[in-house]
């Protein structure tokens, strides 16, 4: 498959490429190869992409709700034809095995794309009676959107923001992470091809100086962004100062509570889920795995067994289930947190090396008697390293659990539905478990509390965050005056 676009930016509906910018070269992470070569967005490519958005969004905000739906849902449509293709360039940007791009990332993105374009044509205001007088409201769009994704779901992120942003009548520049920037095209050129107007979903590459000047652009009325909290912090603050709309998907330490009359079997499948798909590299991963000390050695015994089932490989192979990590940078990095539990004094109960080849491939990590000081379960790692914790009594593990800056989701093990409601009551996050983890359909509500975000992305809440509301007063009674 050839991966090389035929422009850096997708801008007024044409590939567009500007070589003075700075080169940004795309590396599978598999095989370690340079597979594309890009180049990030010079000042004019910022500024024509945004007027561009601004153009388009005018002609799309016009369109009826039920009209702007019909393309959102060919768009639809176009990615699940496609989704083979679709599903190789994600395996290629991120590393991730076809085994799973071809089920959770293309497929997701159609997902929100399909199901926003079904909310289009209902998205309208109310009326509110007050005596003899009355009050409407309308939903308008905000404008120019700015979307900023992360590398471990290029594809998927890139129409979560994109399909409640067109759906409500907005236009979007998107900047894909650099380290993951050939998925994203593809979509912007479906949409293009569904019937969107020409300029409506730009996508435009470059580093984090990119970025900072889409924020801070006065022409830009919205900004979300999924990735790290540090980044989440500029973010916030550069869009405060032109009082932005923005939406903040951070990242998490997130806690599973495992009580001991969980089903092992799907205890160690939510564990596992929530630690090594995508090779750790999760937002939501709960990698504080808090496990009963009753079971906890029954529960060891099974995760370590089927963690040696995980077939490490070719990511094109339909069989391989686990794959490298998206950059040597990052696979240093968990080295780095790999060594520091190790000197800490944890149990590395399997895995923590490098599995020596080409490529930026980790075995997956197990680390037994954490405790709550340990840095490994204090920092987000983002990375294949779970860390199993010890307890006994509900309330404290409840008290552990909480006691994180992060609030970005949560899950308990349990085949008593009266503690597993109550202990999701008392858990501060955001998106919630009961006995499955890390499921994300677009029909529910997906964000955090704490420092892991602001807003939500997907189901109706997301409408909210894309529009805003108008209030007209209108006036049938007599109008009187003090003089």
């Amino acid at each position: 498959m050839d991966t090389q676009p035929i422009g850096s930016h997708f801008i007024g509906g044409l590939y567009v490429e500007d070589r003075a910018g700075e080169l940004i070269e795309v590396v599978y992470p598999a095989t370690g190869k340079v597979i594309a070569r890009l180049h990030s967005a010079t000042p004019s490519i910022i500024s024509r992409a945004l007027e561009s958005a601004k153009s388009a969004q005018k002609i799309w905000a016009a369109m009826t709700g039920t009209q702007r739906g019909r393309v959102l849902r060919r768009a639809a449509d176009i990615i699940r034809d496609r989704n083979h293709e679709l599903s190789v360039l994600e395996t290629y940007d991120t590393g991730k095995p076809y085994q799973e791009t071809s089920v959770a990332d293309a497929t997701s993105g159609a997902d929100s794309l399909e199901y926003f374009g079904g909310l289009a044509g209902s998205i309208t205001g109310e009326h509110i009676q007050y005596g003899e007088d009355f009050i409407y409201t309308v939903r308008e769009p905000l404008g120019v959107c700015v979307g900023i994704g992360a590398w471990n779901y290029p594809t998927q992120i890139a129409c979560w923001k994109g399909a409640p942003a067109l759906a409500c009548g907005n236009s979007m520049v998107f900047k894909p992470s650099e380290t993951t920037p050939l998925s994203a095209l593809k979509v912007a050129e479906i949409l293009m091809e569904a019937g969107a107007p020409a300029g409506l979903y730009n996508v435009i590459q470059g580093y984090g100086d990119v970025g900072a000047a889409l924020v801070g652009d006065p022409r830009v009325d919205k900004v979300s962004l999924t990735g790290s909290v540090p980044t989440g912090r500029k973010v916030y603050a550069a869009a405060a100062d032109g009082m932005k709309h923005v939406t903040l998907e951070l990242g998490g330490k997130s806690p599973i509570i495992i009580f001991d009359d969980a089903d092992i079997e799907a205890a160690v499948s939510g564990a596992i889920l929530g630690n090594f798909y995508s090779s750790g590299q999760v937002c939501s991963n709960g990698t504080r795995v808090f496990v009963h000390k009753d079971i906890k050695q029954a529960f060891l015994k099974r995760l370590t067994e089927r963690v040696s089932k995980a077939v490490i490989g070719d990511p094109m192979d339909p069989d391989t289930s686990f794959g490298p990590m998206v950059s040597k940078t990052q696979r240093d990095i968990v080295l780095g947190y790999i060594d520091q539990g190790v000197k800490e004094g944890a149990t590395l109960v399997t895995g923590g090396k490098v599995i020596e080849g080409d490529g930026f491939f980790i075995q997956p990590t197990v680390f037994a008697d954490v405790t709550d000081d340990m840095v490994i379960a204090r920092e987000e790692i983002f990375g294949p390293v779970m860390a199993v914790l010890d307890f006994e009594d509900e309330g404290d593990v409840l008290a552990r659990a909480n006691d994180t800056e992060f609030g970005l989701a949560a899950g308990v093990f349990t085949q008593d539905l009266t503690r597993a409601h109550r202990v999701v009551a008392r858990f501060e996050a955001g998106t919630c478990y009961i006995n499955t983890y890390n499921d994300a359909p677009v029909e529910a509500p997906f964000g955090g509390t704490k420092m892991s975000g602001v807003g939500r992305e997907n189901s109706k809440d997301a409408l909210n965050h894309y529009s805003q509301s108008k209030s007209v007063y209108v006036r049938m009674s007599d109008l009187e005056a003090p003089f």
